[in-house]
């Protein structure tokens, strides 16, 4: 069976609805909010606009930026009768929260964001992921510091984005080093808070992904204490919302297929890639250029392996008292129609 085939098999399942929203945990945030006059229009069934909108969430992270500078995507959907809008988030706990409360439909991030989200009622499914990418996201300090290692971290002031990628990154370094999550102070800014206090000496270290990861390493006068490599997998997923994705599996179909297409175009395209990102993103193409040579490429379907990796994580996180419950992971995952 053709893959479009199966996935549309997959993706044509029926899902039972949440009864109720609940707003991420505190300080995974931003202020998006629930669309209320769309609420209303589809209580009263005339939300025939909204019911054929796509409403995409994107951060400065992934294959998903060459979807929206291409173009592509936005006339395929249009063509199948959808209206499209884009909205930038700083990160993916930021993304998922709007999620969460209906302002988006669809979105990608790395691994921590949705266990938070799962966690706090959030009706997100896994659509697909990337492979890993352990090389893209790491700790930072100041070129001049006197942190040699991570064992050095105990005591000093740690900046990251609270319920990211880079949140289960900090902690499994920690380990490896024989250090708890609680030896460290932690900051919790998005990226652009957290590179001004980097920079002006707030922080002793930085946690932080691509590409600010590698706009620091070129710009800031940073130096990598240690990256993910051996570490953790780093992947970037892709996530709707439950209802999105059962009454809307070809507008999802579109999407994994073009992401596949243009996935392979930057793979085999590194300096065009980046040069058409720069502007789009406000980074500059070398540093686009080094974050894209150190991520994996192409769509992949969930599977056994990396759910258990996700639940790993989500486990860890409920021993520490980052979420308030216990989860399955695979409770959140398209099942194949057997």
């Amino acid at each position: 069976m053709s893959r479009r085939r199966s996935r549309q098999r997959r993706l044509g399942l029926s899902w039972l609805l949440l009864a109720g929203l609940t707003l991420l945990a505190a300080g995974c945030g931003s202020s998006a909010a629930p669309d209320g006059d769309a609420a209303n229009k589809a209580a009263s069934g005339g939300a025939k606009e909204e019911a054929n909108a796509v409403r995409i969430g994107y951060q400065k992270y992934g294959t998903v930026n060459f979807l929206r500078a291409q173009g592509k995507l936005d006339q395929q959907l249009q063509d199948a009768g959808y209206t499209v809008s884009w909205t930038e988030f700083p990160g993916g706990p930021q993304l998922l929260e709007a999620l969460n409360v209906g302002s988006i439909d669809i979105g990608h991030t790395g691994e921590a964001p949705p266990i938070f989200a799962q966690a706090a009622g959030a009706p997100l499914v896994y659509l697909a992921h990337e492979p890993p990418s352990p090389r893209g996201e790491g700790i930072l300090v100041p070129a001049s510091s006197d942190i040699q290692s991570v064992k050095d971290l105990k005591g000093k002031k740690v900046a990251l984005n609270k319920g990211s990628n880079v949140h289960y990154l900090l902690v499994k370094l920690l380990e490896a080093a024989g250090l708890s999550y609680e030896d460290v102070e932690t900051a919790f800014l998005p990226p652009a808070d957290a590179r001004a206090a980097f920079e002006r000496g707030s922080v002793d270290a930085w946690v932080i992904w691509d590409p600010f990861y590698a706009a620091a390493q070129n710009g800031a006068k940073a130096r990598i204490l240690a990256d993910g490599e051996g570490i953790v997998s780093n992947h970037e997923f892709y996530l709707a919302s439950r209802t999105f994705a059962e009454r809307h599996g070809d507008a999802i179909e579109l999407l994994l297929d073009e992401l596949e297409r243009v996935d392979a175009w930057a793979q085999a395209n590194p300096r065009e890639a980046a040069e058409l990102l720069a502007p789009q993103l406000g980074i500059d193409a070398d540093s686009l250029e080094l974050a894209g040579k150190r991520r994996g490429y192409g769509v992949q379907p969930m599977d056994d392996k990396v759910i258990a990796e996700q639940q790993l994580i989500a486990d860890t996180f409920h021993r520490l008292g980052l979420i308030p419950k216990a989860i399955e992971v695979r409770d959140a995952v398209l099942k194949k129609d057997n």
